[in-house]
This record gives C-alpha cells, structure tokens and sequence, in this order.
C-alpha cells in the first residue's frame, strides 16, 4: 500500500499543537487594515482552534492519527 501524502497547501495553513489540537490563522488579517482598530487587529493576529467539525478532514490533509 502506498504512503499517505501530507497536502502542501493545509500543512501551511495548519499546524499541530503540543496537545494534539489543531492550530489556525484567523481570517481577516490581510489586507484594508487601516480601517479596523488595532485591539481587532491583535485579536485577529493571534491563532485559534480549528472547529471541531473540521478536524477530522484537517487531520486526513495532513495525515495525523
């Protein structure tokens, strides 16, 4: 049976944690920056948690478990 390939462009935008949780950026923080206030933009600039809905298609793209 062949080796399960991590896909490139989720391993980029995913990483594991510690813990085993998985990690992501939050949306928003790109571009027309000017307008939104600096406490959104810190609180966009920091990583969460993906959803729990999500994690096991997240897992098989970057072949964890």
């Amino acid at each position: 049976m062949p080796k399960m390939k991590t896909h490139k462009g989720a391993a980029g935008r995913f990483a594991v944690g510690k813990k085993g949780k998985l990690k992501r950026r939050r949306s928003g923080h790109n571009h027309i920056l000017e307008k939104k206030s600096q406490q959104r933009k810190r609180r966009l600039n920091a990583p969460t948690v993906v959803h729990k809905s999500d994690e096991k298609r997240v897992e098989r793209l970057l072949g964890v478990k």
